[in-house]
């Protein structure tokens, strides 16, 4: 008997659901959100396992490693489409969405996520750890200009280096202003260290990686950008094709069409949303601060056509993909040559 396992996953404990090749429920259980319960488990049953199934999360990447491993046939859903099935049913528990994901496996009714490596996992664990410590100091800045300025207490626009001082300037005289920004100023001096080291350490890594140093050949494509990028999409081969790669980060129309109506929207926002985001930031630098080149042209000639935020989005796409036929390629980017049309 071929059994379809589907995998709820929390984190502590993971839904187990198993279903027969006639689509009848064999077993249910709840173990441990550890790859190691899940092995001893499956040695448990008496059928061959034909897919193990489960939703991608936080901790999917890690169990599918250890299953795969292992030797099990072990398979990523895209989130999106697994949220939108689990919806019809009435009433959701842990073990019934265990049960509809293992339906689905049984359907073949679900779209596979690529299990990205090790070492893009790492990279992308120090990229969100510099966004982290970056908006922390943000945030603390922020307050101390709200904090002060209740007391019509205006800081104005000043450059990182003398925004201590003008902190110390506005609240000398007042012990109480003092005692309250001296901790927060403490504070933003530690993290604007801890991000000067990050921040190397993102430019190292950048420029040492062969492929990021040469993604990086392209104007507006900086050490973080690449870094996002190469981690993000890991594996280039995943991708038949290079324009592929646009629907997949998320920057193509929707649409919504039935019977008389046809309905172009917004763009889609599938897929990675930092890698999204770095790109659009990617774009807008080439568009305003960027060098001339034959792709900076084309994204004025739209931004005249169709305004400047949809010329942005039409950049950005075109960014992923001229990176991925770059990275595939093992080309540089020739800023005096044009190439064909990419849709």
């Amino acid at each position: 008997m071929r059994l379809f396992v589907g995998l709820d996953v929390s984190l502590a404990k993971i839904a187990i659901c198993a279903i027969s090749e006639h689509g009848r429920i064999v077993r249910e259980a709840q173990v441990a959100s550890e790859p190691e319960a899940l092995l001893r488990w499956i040695g448990e049953q008496d059928g061959s396992i034909a897919a193990i199934g489960l939703e991608a999360g936080p901790l999917s990447q890690w169990l599918h490693r250890g299953l795969t491993e292992a030797g099990q046939p072990v398979v990523l859903m895209e989130t999106r489409q697994v949220k939108g099935a689990l919806k019809a049913m009435p009433i959701k528990t842990d073990r019934r969405d265990a049960e509809g994901i293992a339906r689905l496996l049984h359907l073949g009714w679900f779209r596979p996520v690529h299990c990205k490596s090790v070492s893009a996992q790492e990279v992308r664990a120090l990229l969100g750890a510099r966004k982290a410590v970056q908006q922390s100091f943000i945030a603390l800045e922020l307050s101390l200009r709200g904090l002060l300025r209740n007391f019509g207490l205006k800081v104005g626009a000043i450059s990182r280096g003398r925004f201590e001082h003008r902190i110390r300037e506005l609240a000398a005289g007042n012990p109480m202003l003092e005692d309250a920004t001296e901790p927060m100023l403490r504070a933003r001096v530690s993290l604007r260290q801890e991000l000067a080291g990050l921040e190397r350490r993102v430019r190292q890594l950048a420029h040492e990686d062969p492929v990021c140093h040469r993604l990086m050949s392209m104007p507006g494509i900086g050490p973080v950008v690449a870094l996002t990028y190469r981690s993000a999409v890991d594996d280039p081969a995943r991708f038949t094709s290079s324009k592929k790669v646009g629907p997949w980060v998320g920057l193509t129309p929707s649409r919504n069409q039935s019977g008389e109506r046809d309905v172009s929207g917004g763009i889609t926002k599938a897929g990675d949303v930092n890698l999204r985001r770095a790109l659009c930031q990617a774009a807008t630098v080439m568009m305003h601060r960027g060098r001339s080149t034959w792709l900076r042209s084309w994204a004025v000639q739209v931004a005249r056509r169709r305004g400047a935020k949809r010329a942005m989005v039409a950049l950005a796409r075109r960014i992923s993909v001229i990176l991925h036929r770059m990275w595939v390629d093992g080309t540089s980017f020739r800023s005096e040559i044009r190439v064909p049309h990419m849709a």
